[in-house]
């Protein structure tokens, strides 16, 4: 295991006491190996992963368009994005070939 040079380690006598007090709690209990093999986390780390059909790009709103949907709380680009989809079906933009 390799451990960083900041990271100090409890004594043998440190952590003898930190185990009497963890066995002490009566809300704490080891788990069986078979129970921790069982255990499936809640998330991964970083970003949960999106649908794969989204493209990142750069663009310019005016402030008003921004303010608004920011103000509708988490998920505002998600609700953009909506409404963008939802204005698509009823306009045509034609295409420049």
């Amino acid at each position: 295991m390799s451990i960083k040079r900041n990271v100090i380690m409890p004594t043998t006598e440190e952590d003898t006491h930190i185990n009497a007090g963890i066995a002490a709690d009566s809300d704490t209990f080891e788990l069986s190996d078979a129970a921790f093999k069982r255990l499936k986390p809640i998330r991964g780390r970083g970003r949960p992963l999106g649908s794969g059909k989204k493209v990142q790009m750069t663009v310019r709103f005016d402030a008003e368009i921004i303010d608004t949907f920011k103000s509708t709380g988490e998920g505002w680009q998600t609700k953009m994005n909506d409404a963008l989809k939802d204005w698509l079906k009823t306009h045509r933009i034609d295409r420049i070939r």
